[in-house]
């Protein structure tokens, strides 16, 4: 098999979520554990970071990511969904995994998959891990792929949980109200880890929350209380922060959400660092200052032509869109096209 052999068979032979909705949504980790036992748990070689929410995933993955490396570890990055190329989902130090070994992931162990029949989520889950282990990764940042409970990613034992925030998406399998959302989201809170929750605009969000850290004995921090004072002012398509202890922060990323993200990013950096990570704070500058570059990201209120100003942004849901409209009526323009 080629490159784009397996990526048809990644894409047309397993059940997908883009693809075939229901089927790719399974009630259960069982094939996350049993794909898992077969590698023989490679995530139990480094240390990990769960991040979930209803947006600011991405965004909040590739700034911690960016942040521990500029500290000097080695970092694994699994995100998704991809944008121009599969192999963006998976990431050591911001470099995409290579061609070969996606190759070579599903030709040795094709015959194993069968009696499974992982996912494509379940899949690509395993080989990151697969990869970080051989690669032998520090850390590596883990976003969940869709709620929390009962995603794929959902069987690792993470040093930092992070919900960012909850909105209404995919509701067939989540819940119609946002207490429910919430519900599945928390599913992540795992037994005496602490968890940063970044953003709650609802009180019978907040208890959801509340409850399910004291059932399982997890430090529960809410950067809005944590961090309740973040002034930020906007430049160039840039954001400059002033937070204690880091004074002009300049975030390379624009967008009018990156105010949310950047407080849930600085509370958890310093959860991790009351875990034991050496996180000078230089690093947090460096990280917040060059993320794009460490990491790869795209598609953050991204300006791809400036004549005409031409702008790429991945919010798709209507908490995303809500941030999106709201920039725009901030713009100069006399035409306005939205694809």
């Amino acid at each position: 098999m080629n490159y784009e052999e397996t990526l048809h068979y990644l894409y047309q032979q397993l059940p997908e979520y883009q693809r075939i909705g229901h089927l790719a949504y399974k009630e259960g980790l069982d094939n996350s554990l049993a794909l898992d036992a077969y590698f023989h748990h490679p995530h139990h070689h480094f240390k990990t970071i769960h991040v979930a929410g209803t947006n600011g995933k991405g965004s909040t993955c590739h700034l911690l990511a960016a942040i521990l490396q500029e500290s000097g570890y080695k970092v694994g990055l699994y995100t998704s969904p991809h944008l121009l190329d599969f192999r963006e989902r998976i990431r050591v130090n911001g470099k995409m995994i290579d061609k070969n070994y996606v190759v070579d992931f599903v030709e040795k162990h094709r015959a194993a998959f069968e009696p499974i029949k992982p996912s494509f989520f379940e899949l690509s889950m395993e080989m990151a891990f697969l990869y970080f282990a051989d690669c032998k990764v520090d850390v590596a940042v883990i976003e969940v792929g869709l709620g929390g409970r009962l995603d794929s990613t959902n069987i690792i034992s993470p040093d930092l949980c992070v919900i960012t925030n909850i909105g209404f998406d995919h509701m067939q399998y989540l819940g119609n109200t946002l207490p429910k959302i919430a519900a599945e989201k928390a599913g992540i809170i795992k037994a005496g880890v602490p968890v940063v929750i970044g953003e709650i605009e609802a009180e019978d969000v907040r208890s959801v929350f509340v409850e399910k850290a004291r059932k399982e004995g997890s430090p529960l921090v809410f950067a809005e209380t944590a961090l309740p004072h973040l002034s930020s002012v906007e430049r160039n398509e840039e954001w400059i922060f002033d937070a204690p202890g880091y004074p002009a922060l300049k975030d390379e990323l624009g967008g009018w959400a990156q105010q949310k993200n950047a407080r849930t990013v600085l509370v958890a950096v310093e959860e991790l660092k009351k875990a034991g990570y050496s996180i000078p704070p230089e690093a947090v500058h460096s990280g917040f200052a060059k993320v794009v570059e460490l990491t790869g990201l795209m598609g953050r209120w991204q300006v791809v032509n400036k004549r005409p100003k031409t702008v790429c942004d991945t919010g798709h849901n209507a908490h995303g869109i809500r941030y999106i409209a709201g920039q725009l009526k901030h713009e100069h323009y006399r035409l306005l096209h939205i694809v």
